[in-house]
């Protein structure tokens, strides 16, 4: 038997019969799906020599995949940007990484964040896909704080199958995301 994650499996079990049922879909293959995660960090171009290693190690032990280092395709004198120096890294999860991430990140990262009340549910692209900024990487419990140099923060990008926002933030919903609950919404409850 092979291994499927939890969350998977609550997708399998709960998510779809769900989003079937609510959204009317005739198909299960029409219902959405996370089709990756893609974690990116900026660097900036005046950081020490060590520090875009740092960046790619933290974003290592994370993912549990090597990251990719992005680099500038031109000069830009304003910024001190030279060409191919490096400007960020990124690494993009699939599978069950994908799953095992989302569920740490749900589970333990945002929660661990100070005062944390819920995530925007206004960060969607028109297409259902999710952008979160993290300020620091810290609050996921493979970083210590003791080896970092700088605060190094994350941009969370969830591609999904979803064609509108409100498809893609059932989605996201109904596996869990911790979404912050507007002010009208909740005077509607009330009521």
């Amino acid at each position: 038997m092979t291994y499927v994650p939890v969350l998977k499996q609550q997708y399998l079990k709960d998510v779809l019969p769900e989003l079937t049922k609510t959204m009317g879909y005739k198909n299960h293959l029409q219902v959405p799906t996370i089709l990756k995660i893609v974690l990116n960090s900026g660097i900036p171009a005046s950081s020490e020599k060590g520090h875009v290693e740092e960046v790619a190690d933290q974003i290592a032990k994370i993912s549990g995949q090597k990251p990719v280092i992005t680099k500038a395709r031109k000069s830009i004198s304003n910024f001190k940007l030279r060409q191919d120096m490096p400007v960020g890294v990124k690494v993009t999860l699939r599978g069950k990484e994908m799953w095992e991430f989302l569920f740490k990140l749900n589970a333990v990262a945002l929660p661990n964040t100070r005062d944390f009340r819920g995530i925007s549910p206004n960060s969607f692209d028109g297409n259902g896909n999710y952008t979160l900024g993290v300020q620091t990487i810290t609050i996921f419990p493979e970083i210590t704080t003791e080896g970092t140099k700088k605060d190094i923060g994350l941009d969370i990008t969830i591609v999904t199958s979803a064609k509108t926002n409100e498809e893609g933030l059932a989605l996201l919903k109904l596996v869990g995301m911790p979404f912050r609950i507007s002010k009208k919404t909740a005077e509607t409850k009330s009521e």
